[in-house]
């Protein structure tokens, strides 16, 4: 009962100077929306860059051992040989199995890509995968996103001879049907230089060539060396461009069908993989499905020397991307506390020097000096609790509005727009420690304002009546 006498006189002392409350609260408000604006925003890039990472890379893949010190020099010698074994293993596990959504395999190796019609080449990086696999990766959105990330263009043609290229490699190779916004003067080579050519490397571009009835300006060929040394060439079909999001990736990417970039390196011999991609129902999952992993590198698959890694070792970009907005957040976070902290202190010690005939008047009438600190910390209470609510409600109106305003950014290591949106609703574990932290800071900043008024003296009081 005394509890609610108090709150009571606390909220009529503060409705008897609106000015300086209504001061007071929009400086809490505008704190609170400032906060849960931008942590709002730091929510959804984490959820936009890890879909769109996940999607790439999966959440896990399975590489040999030494694959990332010396396997790109070498991606024959440090290759999954077996692999299809091992994504059978995998599938059957009854720990994986329930975590699984896609298994699929990618072949990475580095070779030369020709335009034969122009005579131009340029040192390529060519990614060979599955394209149901990359059609299956590309349709996880554990976080609802829906149509606020761009679907990418995935090279799923069904000719087998189907490739997708950067869009700076499509310049150089001189596509300019495909190379639409790049700077692209197409022109027949003035000189030709295959004559120069060694009569073997000659002798296998003349038939990759003729083993194609139809000529295209968009046809290219692919040549790499294989385990033993020997070149291997495949002739592919630019189908369309497929944007990197660094320049020395766009001017080299070449994404083929699995089956030719197993011939480009292999050849004859028995096919393997560079990598075997796992993704799972929920990131969640990632830590459990590791060490289901290596436990299975320790018994069925001991023979094979496999290590994983998950996509944030992969893309180091992910973690540096958000920590930088975690830093930027914190940041704010302090500023804003610190303007609430001082403004509460001031409207609270304000209050203390205008009230002071009323706190020798409830003294005299025989309030404790508990109860007079205990009057004020009310008071500050009460601001902290209406501004908090007060900037919960108003975040959620502007993120609604924001979120509908089809605003879109691009960070980085994405090539294409991803759409702001401010995850305010139902992120409730933020919304409540952000309420948290300012009815804790208006309780601080009003605790010494609180703790003076107690102490006045009786007398000292009544003597400005």
């Amino acid at each position: 009962m005394l509890k609610l006498k108090t709150l009571k006189h606390a909220l009529r002392n503060l409705l008897r100077n609106r000015r300086r409350t209504l001061s007071t609260l929009c400086a809490i408000v505008v704190g609170a929306v400032g906060i849960l604006l931008f942590g709002g925003y730091n929510h959804s890039i984490k959820y936009s860059l890890q879909t769109t990472f996940v999607r790439s890379t999966g959440h896990l893949q399975i590489q040999h051992r030494d694959y990332l010190l010396h396997g790109t020099g070498n991606p024959a010698q440090y290759s999954i040989r077996n692999y299809q074994k091992v994504m059978d293993i995998i599938a059957r596990d009854p720990v994986l199995q329930p975590m699984l959504t896609v298994s699929t395999p990618v072949l990475m190796l580095t070779g030369i890509a020709g335009h034969y019609a122009v005579g131009t080449s340029r040192p390529a990086l060519i990614y060979g995968s599955e394209a149901a696999g990359k059609v299956q990766l590309n349709k996880w959105d554990e976080y609802h996103l829906g149509d606020f990330l761009q679907n990418r263009q995935i090279y799923s043609g069904a000719a087998a001879d189907s490739a997708f290229i950067g869009g700076g490699l499509a310049r150089l190779l001189q596509l300019c049907d495909l190379a639409k916004n790049q700077p692209c003067n197409a022109s027949p080579a003035k000189e030709n230089h295959a004559a120069d050519l060694p009569s073997d490397l000659l002798q296998l571009s003349q038939q990759a060539r003729q083993a194609h009835a139809t000529d295209s300006d968009n046809y290219i060929e692919l040549l790499a060396a294989s385990g033993n040394g020997a070149p291997n060439i495949v002739r592919v079909k630019v189908e369309g461009i497929q944007p990197q999001p660094a320049r020395e990736l766009d001017d080299s990417f070449v994404g083929i069908h699995l089956h030719q970039a197993q011939q480009l390196l292999f050849g004859q011999e028995t096919p393997g993989v560079t990598a075997i991609i796992l993704q799972l129902h929920s990131t969640s999952q990632l830590a459990a499905a590791r060490a289901r992993l290596q436990q299975l590198f320790a018994s069925e698959l001991a023979d094979y020397p496999l290590t994983v890694y998950d996509f944030t070792e992969l893309q180091p970009l992910y973690k540096q991307v958000l920590k930088m907005f975690d830093n930027m957040l914190n940041f704010m976070l302090v500023l804003i506390l610190a303007i609430a902290l001082f403004t509460v202190s001031n409207t609270m010690g304000m209050a203390v020097m205008e009230r002071t005939v009323e706190i020798g008047t409830l003294r005299a009438v025989g309030q404790k000096r508990r109860d007079i600190q205990r009057l004020f910390l009310s008071e500050g209470s009460l601001l902290g609790v209406f501004g908090s609510i007060t900037g919960v409600i108003v975040s959620l109106v502007l993120a609604y509005l924001i979120n509908h305003a089809g605003l879109t950014w691009q960070p980085p290591g994405v090539t294409v727009p991803i759409r702001i949106h401010i995850s305010v609703w139902g992120e409730w574990a933020m919304v409540s420690s952000v309420v948290s932290v300012l009815l804790l800071i208006t309780v601080i900043s009003s605790w010494w304002p609180a703790r003076r008024a107690a102490n006045v003296s009786i007398v000292e009081a009544l003597r400005h009546i």
